[in-house]
């Protein structure tokens, strides 16, 4: 009897069930990852919605083309010259153009054409294995060629798809493609701190809205990290250096405040992020209070180090008109004043984060910050 009754009771539920429980369509479901890479990455692009709708057959019909062949399906993703052209057009012609906003320098269309070539840019790299601007750290996680890596994303293009009813051929599907490949290969570096300001450097600002800084010779000091270059060591000897120089300047009243710069780049793969851990030992090791080290998490190189500081002193209310001094090694100050490093901000950056000024020694160089630091690189996904 008891069998009977656990035989008629699973039955009942059954009968119970809610019919939409049995029903395939597709929810949707917000994602703070994806939602936060996509604004982060392609916030022009976002802005423009699901066009071009039906503006791009040829596009569309490529696209659909490749059934079940990974490989094809990104190539056909692929915005091509005349796919960009004609968007650009068809912008002009419809005057979608006006109603997006931007804080960088740049017109509006060169801004999404610059945007979209980042796509391609995250599509060749990690969609079919392509060498990216950084190989040695950046990348997918698998080989190309294995299928591990054709699994991936074979799974990325289905995940795409499924988080998203666009069509293919539309700029919100080339997207939603473009972070699905990203997350597959843990690629989200750019969005890990968010909200940066609110958490992290949430004491820094307040304390930044009543300093005097006429009262300190620098409104700020930049320390870049240096990655150790094995995955088990926290902190590389030239960070311990950086972190050590910057307690002595700091603890001389040179400035209020120390920024640490740099993310989780040397070696590839670790996890282990130089900011976080070049502060933990100010705090720790030097006793500097938390809320006078600014947290910059994001930078991957020394070009970025020195852009991505100017950008959070604007957003922690730092001012630009005084100069900041840039505390490190040896080396690293001297390459820092070098032409080759000019040169290279000019190539990657397309313009000079800054101006280098007066050495004060080996280890200190003052540094006037730019205001073209607000031009976005959405082709370094990992930190535009």
């Amino acid at each position: 009897m008891t069998g009977l009754r656990l035989i008629l009771a699973a039955l009942a539920m059954t009968a119970a069930a809610p019919v939409w429980a049995e029903t395939s369509a597709p929810v949707a479901v917000s994602d703070t990852v994806v939602d936060t890479l996509s604004e982060r990455l392609f916030p022009m692009l976002g802005a423009l919605g699901r066009l071009p709708a039906g503006a791009l057959d040829t596009r569309a019909g490529r696209i659909a083309a490749c059934v079940g062949v990974p490989a094809c399906v990104i190539e056909a993703t692929i915005w091509t010259d005349q796919d960009r052209a004609m968007m650009a057009e068809r912008l002009a012609k419809t005057g979608a153009l006006r109603s997006i906003t931007t804080n960088a320098d740049l017109p509006v269309a060169v801004g999404i054409d610059q945007e979209l070539e980042a796509l391609n840019v995250v599509l060749r790299v990690y969609g079919l294995g392509l060498p990216g601007r950084y190989p040695k750290i950046d990348g997918p996680i698998f080989p190309t060629g294995t299928p591990f890596f054709t699994d991936s994303v074979k799974v990325a293009i289905d995940t795409a798809r499924t988080a998203s009813d666009s069509p293919p051929a539309t700029i919100s599907a080339s997207v939603r493609l473009a972070v699905a490949l990203l997350d597959a290969n843990d690629a989200t570096a750019a969005t890990r701190f968010e909200p940066l300001d609110q958490r992290e450097n949430a004491g820094a600002r307040t304390l930044a809205a009543r300093t005097d800084w006429k009262a300190f010779r620098y409104s700020l000091l930049i320390v870049p990290g240096v990655g150790p270059e094995d995955t088990g060591t926290e902190l590389s000897p030239r960070s311990k250096l950086h972190a050590l120089l910057a307690a002595q300047r700091y603890r001389q009243g040179l400035a209020p405040f120390i920024l640490v710069s740099g993310s989780a780049v040397h070696p590839r793969g670790t996890r282990f992020v130089e900011a976080v851990e070049i502060r933990r030992a100010l705090v720790e090791r030097y006793g500097i209070p938390a809320d006078r080290v600014i947290l910059e998490p994001y930078a991957r190189h020394t070009t970025t180090n020195l852009r991505n500081a100017t950008r959070r002193m604007v957003a922690l209310g730092i001012p630009l008109d005084r100069p900041t001094l840039i505390v490190t090694d040896a080396e690293q100050s001297k390459y820092i004043e070098s032409p080759t490093f000019t040169d290279r901000n000019r190539t990657e950056l397309g313009y000079l984060p800054g101006a280098v000024g007066r050495r004060l020694s080996v280890y200190d160089l003052e540094f006037q910050a730019s205001r073209l630091f607000m031009r976005h690189d959405p082709r370094d996904p990992l930190d535009p």
